[in-house]
């Protein structure tokens, strides 16, 4: 019989480090790719999580592009007249 071995388990290996950094107003912030924060901001969405609430006064920075993207889905969604 072979011998059984635990392992601990500390979740996700990160493949890209999340870089901490100080914003005009002081503020620690972090820098994290979109990839890694939208599928848990849109389960906190769809779970109609509280606490989002917290966060309604609070900025982010998107770059241009993206921006430019979501504006025009914005517009694009908009139910036909």
């Amino acid at each position: 019989m072979s011998a059984s071995y635990l392992r601990i388990y500390r979740g996700p290996e990160e493949t890209v480090a999340p870089t901490l950094v100080s914003s005009n107003a002081g503020k620690p912030c972090i820098t994290a790719p979109l990839s890694e924060v939208l599928p848990l901001l849109a389960d906190a969405v769809n779970s109609r999580r509280t606490w989002l609430s917290d966060f309604d006064d609070d900025e982010i920075t998107l770059s241009a592009d993206l921006y430019e993207v979501l504006l025009a889905y914005q517009y694009y969604r908009r139910p036909s007249a």
